[in-house]
């Protein structure tokens, strides 16, 4: 794909998001759900874990490099390499922690789109039914108002005499 395509496909989608209500409402719905994986508890224990360890390495890394520099140039040389090696560690530690968060919160971000997704059709196909049942409703309601207007008509005529010569009981008079 050319960059430039893809630049405009992101472009678009930013502008889908942040320029439609829907587009804000499932923005603010992965946002909702990328806040409540950050506060996670297993999220936040992991969290925690990176930053005690953090705590931890940095007292001893402080110690030897102080050493380091008290012992001798070449040593403190060592102590460098040392120190440097600890924190690539420490940076590798929370770099998978960060991959591990940006993945668990891209499969929740892909679950609730799907999920959203299905619920709008469900509710698109009830909406539906519920207005074709409404049309069936409608129709026999104007059927059966219709055939009461007829009875009444009639039961109308039948009180009206024929002719002006018949009585009210629709006798002929002589």
């Amino acid at each position: 794909m050319k960059p430039r395509i893809l630049v405009l496909a992101v472009g678009v989608a930013i502008g889908y998001v942040l320029g439609t209500r829907d587009g804000r409402a499932r923005y603010d719905q992965m946002k909702a759900k990328v806040t409540e994986l950050w506060e996670d508890p297993r999220v936040v224990r992991a969290r925690k874990d990176v930053e005690a360890y953090a705590r931890q390495q940095a007292p001893i890394i402080r110690e030897r490099a102080e050493a380091a520099a008290k012992a001798a140039p070449g040593v403190a040389k060592d102590v460098a390499g040392k120190v440097a090696t600890a924190a690539t560690d420490v940076a590798g530690q929370v770099s998978e922690t960060a991959k591990d968060v940006s993945a668990k919160a891209a499969a929740t971000a892909k679950d609730v789109s799907a999920k959203a997704a299905a619920t709008a059709k469900d509710v698109r196909t009830r909406a539906g039914e519920v207005a074709s049942d409404l049309r069936e409703r409608g129709g026999a309601a104007v059927d059966g108002a219709v055939e009461a207007a007829g009875k009444a008509r009639d039961a109308a005529l039948d009180v009206v005499p024929d002719s002006e010569a018949d009585d009210e009981d629709g006798k002929p008079t002589s």
